[in-house]
């Protein structure tokens, strides 16, 4: 009951979350926000999540999940009512804060969910689950602010994003007792920095750091270099469909390829997979190309989130497995954050082919780094 009921919860909270970042944005422009406030937006949806998944990850393991998934799925369904009464800049500003902190503290608590309440031999079955309810919802959430906005408007589509988080806290009253309480030793273990970050998690951190990297770029870049070679936008979301449909397809093997392979034989195919793929991008000129790269780097590189999260949970100390998932996921947000910043720049004065050959090299020294990864079970 209680894995089926973290699965309910990240399902409705990760809808309310990619609807919230459509219907914001486009109902900030619809109300004359410049292109500068729509960028504040969404630097503010990744503030929280980028500060805070630490100390929320350690305050799991010392309090437990139900207080902390509760308060993030009333921040998530306060933070979606505001645009409806309030049709102000400030108050999307606001809005978009408030998402963000709903974000850091579900997200980090749900991972941490599923890996303490899943028995060893279930535990990549029941990440591999939860990565699918993530994919999941990355279709449906924009799926349904983009019909609410057509069919209601930008205001009652604020409340129909609002309502999933509404139903995740209905759940948590109604269920949310079976999830087991913290650990109030925790509290002092926390302070034992030194002991969380031990060799194995940081190697793991950088390798996750890269596969966030990559992935992300990849998917950022993929349509400057497409627009660049002529193709059209439908043609655009077309080939990025394509890498979407394969890392669903590919997670749900995730399980059995976690007991057919080592870690550090997945996180090289991964790395390997990524570094091939941007290596190739510069060289395809047309859609039949980009499509195939993009389904082939989507293959390689789609169980590779979720596989950092498998072996970052087993390396973590028992007890702290919260704060450990929390220190990936603040790392990951850094990546996110500064990753196209630092490559816009790169891209500006060397070129777009010279940001995909950088990238690859940095995916490729990943797959040297996993070789040497030994992990440790729980």
């Amino acid at each position: 009951m209680p894995i089926y009921l973290t699965l309910a919860l990240t399902f409705f909270n990760f809808v309310g979350t990619g609807a919230a970042r459509v219907v914001l944005t486009l109902y900030a422009l619809e109300l004359g926000a410049p292109a500068s406030a729509v960028g504040i937006l969404g630097g503010l949806l990744f503030l929280f999540p980028l500060l805070l998944s630490w100390p929320i990850g350690a305050a799991a393991d010392r309090i437990g999940a139900r207080p902390l998934l509760m308060f993030g799925s009333v921040c998530g369904a306060v933070s979606l009512a505001l645009p409806f009464f309030f049709r102000t800049l400030p108050a999307f500003y606001l809005s978009a804060a408030l998402n963000g902190l709903a974000l850091a503290f579900f997200h980090v608590t749900l991972q941490n969910c599923i890996g303490m309440l899943s028995k060893p031999e279930e535990r990549a079955r029941n990440f591999s689950n939860f990565s699918l309810a993530g994919a999941l919802t990355n279709f449906i959430g924009p799926m349904i602010a983009g019909f609410s906005i057509d069919t209601v408007g930008h205001a009652a589509a604020c409340l129909i994003a609002a309502s999933q988080s509404v139903v995740a806290v209905v759940l948590l009253l109604v269920w949310g007792g079976v999830y087991p309480p913290g650990k109030a030793s925790a509290q002092r273990e926390a302070n034992a920095t030194g002991a969380l970050v031990d060799r194995e998690v940081m190697r793991m951190l950088v390798i996750s750091g890269m596969v966030q990297l990559g992935y992300d770029l990849f998917q950022f870049y993929l349509p400057i270099y497409a627009h660049s070679i002529g193709l059209s936008a439908s043609v655009i979301g077309a080939i990025l469909a394509t890498l979407a449909i394969a890392a669903f397809v590919v997670r749900l093997f995730l399980a059995w390829l976690v007991k057919r392979f080592s870690g550090s034989t997945l996180l090289i195919g991964v790395c390997v997979t990524g570094a091939i793929g941007f290596a190739l991008v510069p060289f395809a000129g047309n859609a039949i190309l980009l499509g195939t790269i993009s389904f082939l780097f989507g293959l390689g590189m789609g169980i590779g989130i979720p596989l950092t999260v498998i072996l970052m949970y087993d390396s973590s100390a028992q007890g702290r497995a919260g704060q450990t998932l929390g220190l990936r996921l603040t790392a990951n947000n850094l990546v996110r954050v500064g990753g196209p910043i630092v490559f816009g720049a790169v891209g500006s004065a060397l070129g777009l082919a010279a940001v995909y050959w950088i990238v690859a090299a940095i995916l490729a020294g990943g797959g040297l780094l996993s070789r040497s990864w030994t992990g440790k079970s729980r």
